[in-house]
Protein backbone atom coordinates (compact mmCIF):
# COMPACT_ATOMS: atom_id res chain seq x y z
CA UNK A 1 0.00 0.00 0.00
CA UNK A 2 2.97 2.81 1.12
CA UNK A 3 4.28 1.69 -1.92
CA UNK A 4 1.74 2.34 -3.89
CA UNK A 5 0.81 5.42 -2.69
CA UNK A 6 4.18 6.66 -3.29
CA UNK A 7 3.81 5.30 -6.81
CA UNK A 8 0.71 7.72 -7.07
CA UNK A 9 1.60 10.52 -5.34
CA UNK A 10 4.94 10.98 -8.12
CA UNK A 11 3.25 9.26 -10.58
CA UNK A 12 3.77 12.86 -13.46
CA UNK A 13 7.36 12.56 -12.49
CA UNK A 14 7.73 8.78 -12.59
CA UNK A 15 5.85 7.81 -16.23
CA UNK A 16 7.73 11.43 -17.70
CA UNK A 17 10.89 10.54 -16.55
CA UNK A 18 10.32 6.92 -18.49
CA UNK A 19 8.68 8.50 -21.07
CA UNK A 20 11.51 10.24 -22.13
CA UNK A 21 13.98 7.40 -21.37
CA UNK A 22 12.32 4.94 -23.71
CA UNK A 23 11.78 8.01 -26.31
CA UNK A 24 15.18 8.69 -26.45
CA UNK A 25 16.55 5.38 -26.67
CA UNK A 26 13.90 4.71 -29.48
CA UNK A 27 14.55 7.90 -31.39
CA UNK A 28 18.05 9.43 -31.95
CA UNK A 29 18.75 12.38 -31.20
CA UNK A 30 15.36 13.10 -29.23
CA UNK A 31 17.39 14.58 -26.25
CA UNK A 32 18.58 17.36 -28.42
CA UNK A 33 17.72 21.27 -28.05
CA UNK A 34 16.23 21.41 -31.45
CA UNK A 35 13.83 18.46 -31.03
CA UNK A 36 12.91 19.35 -27.80
CA UNK A 37 11.94 22.22 -28.83
CA UNK A 38 9.95 21.85 -31.66
CA UNK A 39 8.22 19.16 -29.24
CA UNK A 40 7.80 21.82 -26.78
CA UNK A 41 6.04 24.29 -29.32
CA UNK A 42 3.48 21.56 -30.65
CA UNK A 43 2.27 20.54 -26.56
CA UNK A 44 2.04 24.39 -26.25
CA UNK A 45 -1.70 24.34 -28.14
CA UNK A 46 -2.35 21.36 -25.21
CA UNK A 47 -0.71 22.94 -23.14
CA UNK A 48 -2.59 26.42 -22.99
CA UNK A 49 -6.17 24.57 -23.47
CA UNK A 50 -5.37 22.05 -20.35
CA UNK A 51 -4.32 25.00 -17.99
CA UNK A 52 -7.62 25.91 -18.61
CA UNK A 53 -9.51 22.36 -18.30
CA UNK A 54 -7.20 22.04 -14.90
CA UNK A 55 -9.09 24.78 -13.19
CA UNK A 56 -12.60 23.53 -14.56
CA UNK A 57 -11.73 20.02 -12.91
CA UNK A 58 -10.16 21.20 -9.64
CA UNK A 59 -13.45 22.91 -9.64
CA UNK A 60 -15.24 20.23 -10.10
CA UNK A 61 -16.65 20.57 -13.90
CA UNK A 62 -15.37 19.38 -17.41
CA UNK A 63 -15.90 21.15 -20.59
CA UNK A 64 -15.87 18.96 -23.81
CA UNK A 65 -16.31 21.89 -25.90
CA UNK A 66 -12.60 22.83 -26.14
CA UNK A 67 -11.78 21.25 -29.24
CA UNK A 68 -14.31 23.14 -31.58
CA UNK A 69 -14.29 26.34 -29.68
CA UNK A 70 -10.39 26.50 -30.62
CA UNK A 71 -11.41 25.42 -34.34
CA UNK A 72 -14.45 28.25 -33.84
CA UNK A 73 -11.68 31.29 -32.63
CA UNK A 74 -9.48 30.03 -35.09
CA UNK A 75 -11.65 30.83 -37.79
CA UNK A 76 -13.09 33.88 -36.64
CA UNK A 77 -9.76 35.04 -36.54
CA UNK A 78 -8.51 34.65 -39.95
CA UNK A 79 -12.00 35.35 -41.71
CA UNK A 80 -12.15 38.36 -40.34
CA UNK A 81 -8.30 39.95 -41.03
CA UNK A 82 -9.21 41.53 -44.60
CA UNK A 83 -11.89 43.60 -42.85
CA UNK A 84 -10.24 44.41 -39.18
CA UNK A 85 -6.60 43.72 -39.95
CA UNK A 86 -4.74 40.96 -37.99
CA UNK A 87 -4.54 42.38 -34.35
CA UNK A 88 -8.07 43.40 -34.31
CA UNK A 89 -9.17 39.95 -35.93
CA UNK A 90 -7.13 38.05 -33.38
CA UNK A 91 -8.65 39.74 -30.85
CA UNK A 92 -12.41 38.83 -31.95
CA UNK A 93 -11.45 35.66 -32.47
CA UNK A 94 -10.40 35.64 -28.41
CA UNK A 95 -13.63 37.20 -27.79
CA UNK A 96 -15.66 34.29 -29.65
CA UNK A 97 -13.98 31.97 -27.10
CA UNK A 98 -15.00 33.86 -24.12
CA UNK A 99 -18.16 33.92 -25.17
CA UNK A 100 -18.41 30.61 -25.63
CA UNK A 101 -17.50 29.92 -22.19
CA UNK A 102 -19.99 32.41 -20.50
CA UNK A 103 -22.19 30.25 -22.56
CA UNK A 104 -21.28 27.49 -21.26
CA UNK A 105 -21.22 29.01 -17.64
CA UNK A 106 -24.58 30.01 -18.09
CA UNK A 107 -26.19 26.52 -19.04
CA UNK A 108 -24.33 24.74 -16.34
CA UNK A 109 -24.41 27.56 -13.65
CA UNK A 110 -27.40 29.22 -14.71
CA UNK A 111 -30.14 26.33 -15.97
CA UNK A 112 -27.81 23.58 -13.61
CA UNK A 113 -27.41 21.59 -16.98
CA UNK A 114 -24.54 18.53 -16.11
CA UNK A 115 -21.64 20.08 -17.10
CA UNK A 116 -20.83 17.17 -19.38
CA UNK A 117 -24.35 17.34 -21.11
CA UNK A 118 -24.17 20.89 -21.59
CA UNK A 119 -20.49 21.33 -22.92
CA UNK A 120 -21.22 17.68 -25.41
CA UNK A 121 -23.89 19.85 -26.55
CA UNK A 122 -21.94 23.22 -27.31
CA UNK A 123 -19.64 21.44 -28.62
CA UNK A 124 -21.40 19.92 -31.35
CA UNK A 125 -23.47 23.44 -31.89
CA UNK A 126 -19.44 25.25 -32.22
CA UNK A 127 -18.17 22.78 -34.47
CA UNK A 128 -21.83 23.16 -36.82
CA UNK A 129 -21.41 26.52 -36.79
CA UNK A 130 -17.33 26.61 -37.82
CA UNK A 131 -18.54 24.54 -40.68
CA UNK A 132 -21.23 26.55 -41.79
CA UNK A 133 -19.39 29.71 -41.62
CA UNK A 134 -16.93 28.40 -43.78
CA UNK A 135 -18.58 25.94 -46.06
CA UNK A 136 -16.56 23.03 -44.60
CA UNK A 137 -13.33 24.60 -46.25
CA UNK A 138 -10.45 25.71 -44.96
CA UNK A 139 -9.94 29.46 -45.14
CA UNK A 140 -6.89 31.48 -45.38
CA UNK A 141 -5.44 34.77 -44.08
CA UNK A 142 -3.74 38.13 -45.24
CA UNK A 143 -0.38 38.13 -44.01
CA UNK A 144 1.47 34.65 -44.72
CA UNK A 145 4.52 36.11 -43.33
CA UNK A 146 3.38 36.35 -40.08
CA UNK A 147 3.43 32.68 -39.25
CA UNK A 148 6.90 32.57 -39.80
CA UNK A 149 7.92 34.73 -36.87
CA UNK A 150 5.56 32.86 -34.57
CA UNK A 151 7.20 29.85 -35.48
CA UNK A 152 10.44 31.20 -35.00
CA UNK A 153 13.02 29.53 -31.97
CA UNK A 154 14.61 31.72 -28.95
CA UNK A 155 17.25 30.20 -27.57
CA UNK A 156 17.63 27.34 -29.55
CA UNK A 157 14.48 25.91 -27.65
CA UNK A 158 11.62 28.66 -27.25
CA UNK A 159 8.94 30.40 -29.53
CA UNK A 160 6.24 32.52 -29.12
CA UNK A 161 3.74 29.60 -28.27
CA UNK A 162 5.82 27.66 -26.10
CA UNK A 163 7.17 30.66 -23.70
CA UNK A 164 3.57 31.65 -23.57
CA UNK A 165 2.73 28.46 -22.11
CA UNK A 166 5.33 28.06 -19.87
CA UNK A 167 4.52 31.50 -18.55
CA UNK A 168 0.90 30.87 -18.02
CA UNK A 169 1.78 27.51 -16.15
CA UNK A 170 4.09 29.40 -13.91
CA UNK A 171 1.10 32.11 -13.30
CA UNK A 172 -1.52 29.65 -12.81
CA UNK A 173 1.00 27.68 -9.98
CA UNK A 174 1.33 30.97 -7.68
CA UNK A 175 -2.53 31.62 -8.24
CA UNK A 176 -3.38 28.12 -7.21
CA UNK A 177 -0.74 27.98 -4.25
CA UNK A 178 0.01 31.91 -3.05
CA UNK A 179 -4.18 33.18 -3.26
CA UNK A 180 -7.02 33.48 -1.15
CA UNK A 181 -9.07 32.80 -4.57
CA UNK A 182 -6.75 29.34 -5.64
CA UNK A 183 -7.51 27.63 -2.16
CA UNK A 184 -11.06 28.64 -2.54
CA UNK A 185 -11.49 26.52 -5.86
CA UNK A 186 -10.32 23.57 -4.12
CA UNK A 187 -12.84 24.58 -1.71
CA UNK A 188 -15.31 24.63 -4.10
CA UNK A 189 -14.32 21.33 -5.92
CA UNK A 190 -14.31 19.46 -2.83
CA UNK A 191 -17.75 20.29 -1.88
CA UNK A 192 -19.79 23.31 -3.43
CA UNK A 193 -22.32 23.38 -0.67
CA UNK A 194 -19.97 23.57 2.17
CA UNK A 195 -18.02 26.50 0.25
CA UNK A 196 -20.94 28.51 -0.36
CA UNK A 197 -21.69 28.15 3.30
CA UNK A 198 -18.56 29.57 4.04
CA UNK A 199 -18.67 32.71 2.49
CA UNK A 200 -17.26 31.33 -1.17
CA UNK A 201 -18.80 32.04 -4.28
CA UNK A 202 -19.45 28.50 -5.87
CA UNK A 203 -21.37 29.57 -8.67
CA UNK A 204 -19.78 32.64 -9.63
CA UNK A 205 -16.38 30.62 -9.28
CA UNK A 206 -17.23 28.31 -12.00
CA UNK A 207 -18.94 30.52 -14.19
CA UNK A 208 -15.52 32.46 -14.51
CA UNK A 209 -13.85 28.60 -14.88
CA UNK A 210 -16.11 27.66 -17.75
CA UNK A 211 -14.75 31.61 -19.16
CA UNK A 212 -11.29 31.30 -18.27
CA UNK A 213 -10.98 27.48 -19.98
CA UNK A 214 -13.05 28.46 -23.22
CA UNK A 215 -11.07 31.85 -23.38
CA UNK A 216 -7.39 29.84 -23.17
CA UNK A 217 -9.11 27.45 -25.80
CA UNK A 218 -9.71 30.70 -27.91
CA UNK A 219 -6.41 31.92 -27.55
CA UNK A 220 -4.93 28.38 -28.46
CA UNK A 221 -6.88 28.08 -31.65
CA UNK A 222 -5.81 32.05 -32.45
CA UNK A 223 -2.58 31.43 -32.13
CA UNK A 224 -2.57 28.15 -34.09
CA UNK A 225 -4.45 29.60 -37.28
CA UNK A 226 -1.90 32.37 -36.96
CA UNK A 227 1.02 29.97 -37.42
CA UNK A 228 -0.36 28.17 -40.39
CA UNK A 229 -2.42 30.79 -41.80
CA UNK A 230 -5.63 28.97 -41.92
CA UNK A 231 -8.52 28.55 -40.18
CA UNK A 232 -10.42 24.91 -40.65
CA UNK A 233 -13.49 23.50 -39.09
CA UNK A 234 -11.57 20.11 -38.57
CA UNK A 235 -8.95 21.97 -36.34
CA UNK A 236 -9.18 20.85 -32.86
CA UNK A 237 -11.32 17.81 -33.51
CA UNK A 238 -8.81 15.24 -31.22
CA UNK A 239 -7.77 17.45 -29.12
CA UNK A 240 -10.65 17.49 -26.48
CA UNK A 241 -9.04 13.43 -25.34
CA UNK A 242 -4.99 14.70 -25.53
CA UNK A 243 -6.27 17.74 -23.11
CA UNK A 244 -7.97 15.61 -21.08
CA UNK A 245 -5.61 12.80 -20.70
CA UNK A 246 -2.87 15.25 -20.27
CA UNK A 247 -4.71 17.05 -17.29
CA UNK A 248 -5.58 13.66 -15.35
CA UNK A 249 -2.07 12.31 -15.89
CA UNK A 250 -0.61 15.13 -14.27
CA UNK A 251 -2.52 14.58 -11.56
CA UNK A 252 -5.56 16.33 -11.65
CA UNK A 253 -8.47 14.51 -10.37
CA UNK A 254 -11.71 14.39 -12.90
CA UNK A 255 -13.97 14.58 -9.37
CA UNK A 256 -12.49 18.00 -8.59
CA UNK A 257 -10.73 19.25 -5.42
CA UNK A 258 -7.31 18.32 -6.50
CA UNK A 259 -4.90 19.36 -8.80
CA UNK A 260 -1.67 21.40 -9.95
CA UNK A 261 -0.25 23.30 -12.29
CA UNK A 262 3.04 21.96 -11.97
CA UNK A 263 1.44 18.42 -12.63
CA UNK A 264 -0.44 19.46 -15.84
CA UNK A 265 3.02 20.70 -17.04
CA UNK A 266 4.10 17.33 -16.57
CA UNK A 267 1.50 15.76 -18.32
CA UNK A 268 0.87 17.80 -21.41
CA UNK A 269 5.08 17.45 -21.59
CA UNK A 270 4.67 13.17 -21.13
CA UNK A 271 1.74 13.35 -23.92
CA UNK A 272 3.80 15.42 -26.09
CA UNK A 273 6.78 13.45 -26.00
CA UNK A 274 4.78 10.03 -26.10
CA UNK A 275 3.06 11.13 -29.32
CA UNK A 276 6.45 12.72 -30.93
CA UNK A 277 8.53 9.34 -30.49
CA UNK A 278 5.33 7.37 -31.90
CA UNK A 279 5.56 10.12 -34.61
CA UNK A 280 9.34 9.69 -34.98
CA UNK A 281 8.66 5.99 -35.43
CA UNK A 282 6.17 6.04 -37.94
CA UNK A 283 3.16 4.57 -35.51
CA UNK A 284 -0.53 5.30 -37.07
CA UNK A 285 -2.40 8.33 -35.11
CA UNK A 286 -5.26 5.82 -34.33
CA UNK A 287 -2.44 4.02 -32.01
CA UNK A 288 -1.55 6.67 -31.10
CA UNK A 289 -4.89 7.86 -29.69
CA UNK A 290 -5.28 4.30 -28.27
CA UNK A 291 -2.18 4.51 -26.21
CA UNK A 292 -3.20 8.01 -25.40
CA UNK A 293 -6.83 6.30 -23.61
CA UNK A 294 -5.07 3.11 -21.82
CA UNK A 295 -3.01 5.55 -19.97
CA UNK A 296 -6.10 7.76 -18.97
CA UNK A 297 -7.44 4.32 -17.76
CA UNK A 298 -4.47 2.90 -15.98
CA UNK A 299 -3.63 6.02 -14.26
CA UNK A 300 -7.63 6.74 -13.20
CA UNK A 301 -7.47 3.12 -11.78
CA UNK A 302 -4.78 3.68 -10.22
CA UNK A 303 -6.73 6.51 -8.20
CA UNK A 304 -9.34 4.79 -7.13
CA UNK A 305 -7.59 1.52 -5.90
CA UNK A 306 -5.53 3.92 -3.90
CA UNK A 307 -7.91 5.97 -2.22
CA UNK A 308 -10.44 3.04 -2.19
CA UNK A 309 -7.93 1.19 -0.16
CA UNK A 310 -6.92 4.48 1.97
CA UNK A 311 -10.50 4.90 3.09
CA UNK A 312 -10.38 1.30 3.94
CA UNK A 313 -7.75 1.17 6.47
CA UNK A 314 -8.53 4.75 7.77
CA UNK A 315 -12.26 2.78 8.37
CA UNK A 316 -10.06 0.02 9.91
CA UNK A 317 -8.25 1.97 11.80
CA UNK A 318 -10.99 3.87 13.38
CA UNK A 319 -13.00 0.71 14.32
CA UNK A 320 -10.16 -0.42 16.23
Amino acid sequence: MALLSQIARYRVALILGLTLIVASLLVPGFLSLTTLGLGLDRSSTIGIIAIGLTVLLIAGQIDLSGGAVFALAGIVSIQLQPSLGLWPAACVGVLTGAAAGALNGILSVGFKVNSLVATLATMLIFRSIAHWITASQPVSGTDIMFSLALAKIYFDIFTVRSALFLAAILLLHFWLTRTVSGRNLFAVGSNAIAAEASGISSGKMVFLGFVFASTLAGVAGVLQSLATNTGSPMFGSELTVSVIAAVVVGGTRLEGGRGSALGTLGGVLTIASLTTAMEFQSVPAYVQQVVAGLILILLVVLDRTVRTTARANTRAAVSA
